[in-house]
């Protein structure tokens, strides 16, 4: 039986010495298998990552896009406005100007009509005296006559004076509202 525990023992030393060496290729079939997921799982960890900074990047791309978009709108709605500011202070100035230089014209037509007034009324003063030689020179009733008609001559004076002032106020309100009309369209070409 010594020969057959010897057989034995060899055969159990190489039945050990085999599974060992068994043992040892599945270590390192093991370890390239590991090293073979870690690699796919890095390369797909990578490509994942490698997305992410394109899309990253793509929305920066795209943000700055946007803010330079929206910088270029509110510049053209400025020089909009400000061209519109512009004008509407032009059209303003040259409206005050036109009423401001169409004052002495009203001036003038007050002054005249005021010099009218003093002509009538100094003819009318004359009148009523050369009325009143009449009437002394005649009977009473050329008195009456001359009467009536220095009042006569006293109402057109003071009708002709009141005409002058409302003719003044007439042209004056009618410039105002020239003024006022130009200004509106002014103020609506502003707001369009």
């Amino acid at each position: 039986m010594n020969a057959d525990e010897s057989d034995l023992d060899r055969h159990v030393v190489a039945v050990v010495e085999g599974v060992g060496v068994i043992l040892d290729k599945l270590k390192a079939y093991g370890a390239i298998a590991a090293a073979l997921v870690l690699a796919v799982l890095l390369a797909a960890q990578s490509v994942r990552l490698h997305t992410e900074q394109l899309a990253h990047e793509k929305l920066k791309t795209q943000v700055a896009q946007d803010a330079t978009q929206r910088a270029d709108a509110a510049l053209k709605n400025e020089t909009k406005v400000g061209l519109k500011e512009f004008g509407h202070a032009a059209a303003t100035q040259e409206n005050s100007d036109a009423f401001t230089t169409s004052q002495p014209v009203r001036d003038a037509i007050a002054r005249a009509d005021a010099a009218r007034h003093v002509r009538l009324l100094d003819g009318a003063e004359k009148r009523a005296a050369t009325y009143r030689a009449m009437a002394e020179a005649g009977a009473a009733a050329c008195r009456d006559l001359a009467d009536r008609h220095a009042a006569l001559d006293r109402h057109v004076v003071e009708g002709v004076n009141v005409v002058s002032a409302l003719r003044r106020d007439l042209v004056r309100r009618d410039a105002e509202v020239a003024l006022l009309r130009r200004q509106i369209d002014i103020e609506r070409a502003l707001m369009e």
